[in-house]
């Protein structure tokens, strides 16, 4: 998750990375309904029904080209938000926290449609969550993307189980 300013260098390395690593990928982003099982899967969820946030979600998508080319022709987004819960796996992600997120809970929404997600409050979960969605076509062309999916991998340590499919 990028939290801090670009600057000249991490573009030339966003670049690095992109020739290094983009000839040995191959699409694999899975969809919003298989992200929400993994995100389910893993951590103790609090499903929200607030109109509110369903909207940002939904608005993020609809004002954002670059995420609004996911949706299916003719499709609307179909958002599904959550906090994450202060126990068993939720309680390591509260501990890791950024300092600039600090008490305040976790937030994730995601788009079953496009697959397109949001997480506030975790830079940790973004980035699992990033590594775990995978990149498209589309994506697979933009070097932040790469570069910032091969970092999560890295995170995570799925670099090279994911270069070996």
């Amino acid at each position: 998750m990028q939290t801090t300013p670009v600057t000249k260098e991490d573009i030339a390395r966003w670049n690095q990375l992109y020739a290094e690593f983009r000839p040995r990928l191959k699409p694999n982003r899975i969809g919003g309904r298989a992200l929400y099982s993994y995100l389910n899967s893993r951590y103790p969820i609090l499903p929200l029904d607030d109109p509110r946030a369903k909207q940002v979600v939904a608005q993020n998508i609809l004002q954002n080209e670059c995420f609004s080319r996911e949706l299916p022709p003719g499709q609307e987004p179909d958002p599904i938000c959550c906090t994450i819960q202060r126990t068993g796996e939720g309680e390591k992600l509260y501990r890791a926290q950024d300092a600039v997120f600090s008490g305040i809970d976790i937030f994730v929404g995601i788009d079953l449609t496009s697959g397109y997600f949001l997480v506030e409050g975790s830079s940790l979960l973004w980035d699992e969550l990033y590594a775990h969605r995978g990149l498209n076509e589309i994506d697979l062309e933009n070097a932040y993307a790469v570069a910032e999916y091969i970092g999560c991998l890295r995170r995570f340590g799925l670099l090279e189980a994911t270069l070996s499919v």
